[in-house]
């Protein structure tokens, strides 16, 4: 990567679609993945029986009660332990929690009032909580060495990572020997910046930004992937005023939905590769799900491809791909022919659009999130509608569906302007350009493969980009394989793709981008929100542990 490549006014308009010679590079080199389908990894085949699908109902994530207001900010208390719960019918499952429930229960805060949630860690193993798309001061936006450790992690035994407040639970190991994902292998680093607690930790949220449907779940370094299959991720909603008066449906008509893969084991467990299933002592999984970690059951709000009945009238649905590594191409599909129906796309990861786009399908990779509008009232009474997955086969095909029940009195609306508060940044307003490869590679002195970014994996203690606050720059992404990019911090919008415009659901404000194999593209962001030490990183998470994450330092 090249940090700080300054650049003329000039020279930024003459940018275009051109990406430098590390981007032509890149391009070359993976020209002949890009025909690849839009999958990355391998997928686990679940031992127990599975159900039909669209019979267990749509569960809907509970909604957090604060426990105090006070001085215009609102506490919540969430307490992440295990919990055995039934989410295949019949099937008892072990399950990591935020609150004793998966999805985690959802927070709904309103725009400017700040929210502070305290987390109790009663789980057995460090954790440490991101608020995924949260404008959010660097001491509780989740780095992945500041821990929370449980009672007595630095009196443990033999391979206990962490020494109490001194926070040397900050490791990495990054390799990926060719003869098993044995990453404790590779680098070895303490954080000097680490800060650790003791069972608790408070997370304050300033929600100085756009409504957005926000998630937030576990960033604990080398082990985020098997902390979120486990079950440590929930739904965080920021509304306001602004967003209320549009008419857009509301209430029981508003669903969240997390889609999310898993695996089941024999005896009912998450099945997962780990080499290490306590999460202690050695990240990593097996070799042949380095590449990521699908499994064959869909979950959607925790249940496997769940039905909800549905009036005739229009839905907002607020969609998250929760998955580790698995890509969906989203459509609405008759049950009964087969035909597919139209919806609109009103949001992106950061809020509303200018104005909705319509769409067929839509690309969803993990850590994104699209609120989308569907016009059940299109659809007779009794229509049983799929949401399918075309990226899928056989039973990953399948998503949920929808049974439309009642013809019901509907007075949503869908504005032609939705939003007039998208940032008005502009190409010649960039300061600097920087590259970026995002790239399987070698790494360290024992030459082991990594996920790695500008041919460097993780390391907390470097400091890989330096930026001004307040400037505005143009990041120039290139891929070898699929990499949902995700910034932390900061919203960006998408520039182009390949050379060219972007594409349809790129619109808005985003701050994870879906790059395909062999891809190229360019975003534009600002470093307006705060300054500290940030994040980027692939949301791919088996990558993310194996190295594909940079240091970002506002300064």
């Amino acid at each position: 990567m090249r940090d700080g490549e300054e650049m003329t006014r000039r020279q930024i308009l003459g940018i275009g679609g051109a990406l430098g010679v590390m981007a032509v590079t890149g391009l070359s080199a993976a020209a002949a993945l890009s025909r690849r389908p839009a999958a990355t990894g391998a997928e686990l085949r679940s031992a127990v029986p599975l159900p039909r699908p669209f019979q267990v109902p749509l569960p809907i994530p509970s909604v957090l009660a604060p426990v105090g207001r006070t001085g215009g900010a609102d506490r919540y208390a969430i307490t992440q332990r295990e919990v055995t719960a039934e989410i295949l019918p019949g099937v008892r499952t072990r399950l990591w929690t935020y609150g004793g429930t998966f999805p985690g229960p959802t927070i709904e805060s309103r725009r400017g009032r700040p929210v502070t949630v305290t987390h109790r860690n009663e789980l057995p193993v460090p954790t440490v909580v991101h608020l995924h798309g949260g404008r959010t001061p660097a001491a509780s936006d989740g780095y992945p060495t500041d821990l929370v450790v449980p009672e007595g992690w630095h009196r443990a035994g033999p391979g206990a990572r962490g020494d109490g407040a001194r926070g040397d639970g900050a490791h990495g190991g990054h390799g990926m020997p060719g003869h098993g994902m044995d990453m404790g292998a590779g680098m070895s680093a303490h954080d000097p910046r680490a800060v650790t607690t003791e069972v608790t930790r408070d997370y304050t949220f300033p929600l100085d930004q756009r409504p957005a449907l926000l998630w937030y779940h576990d960033h604990r370094m080398d082990f985020t992937a098997p902390a979120i299959w486990r079950g440590l991720a929930g739904l965080h909603i920021v509304r306001d005023d602004a967003e209320d008066a549009l008419g857009l449906p509301s209430g029981p008509r508003e669903l969240p939905l997390m889609i999310a893969d898993r695996a089941f084991a024999e005896d009912g467990s998450l099945d997962y590769p780990s080499l290490d299933p306590a999460l202690r002592d050695r990240p990593g999984v097996r070799e042949p799900y380095a590449a990521g970690v699908l499994g064959d059951v869909i979950l959607v709000n925790g249940a496997p491809w769940p039905v909800h009945e549905v009036d005739a009238a229009r839905y907002r649905l607020r969609v998250l791909n929760g998955s580790n590594a698995r890509h969906y191409e989203l459509a609405f599909e008759d049950a009964g022919d087969g035909r597919s129906y139209d919806f609109l796309q009103i949001g992106a990861d950061q809020g509303l659009l200018a104005g909705p786009v319509t769409h067929r399908s839509l690309p969803v990779a993990p850590a994104e999130r699209y609120d989308l509008v569907v016009d059940f009232s299109r659809m007779p009474v009794g229509t049983l509608v799929r949401l399918v997955n075309r990226l899928g086969s056989g039973r990953t095909r399948d998503v949920m569906a929808f049974r439309v029940a009642r013809k019901a009195a509907d007075t949503s609306r869908v504005p032609r302007v939705l939003s007039t508060d998208l940032p008005a940044w502009r190409r010649e307003d960039a300061v600097r350009v920087r590259d970026f490869a995002f790239r399987a590679g070698r790494t360290g002195d024992g030459g082991t493969h990594g996920w790695l970014i500008g041919g460097r994996a993780f390391d907390p203690t470097r400091t890989d980009v330096t930026v001004r606050h307040g400037d505005t720059e143009v990041w120039r992404l290139v891929a070898d394989v699929h990499h949902p990019v995700h910034l932390h911090l900061s919203g960006f919008r998408i520039l182009s793709r390949g050379g060219e415009a972007p594409l349809p659901h790129d619109a808005g404000l985003k701050d994870t981008i879906s790059l395909r194999p062999g891809e190229s593209a360019e975003i534009l962001t600002r470093f307006d929100a705060y300054r500290g030490r940030y994040l980027f990183h692939c949301h791919n998470a088996e990558h993310e542990d194996m190295g594909m994450m940079a240091n970002l330092e506002v300064i």
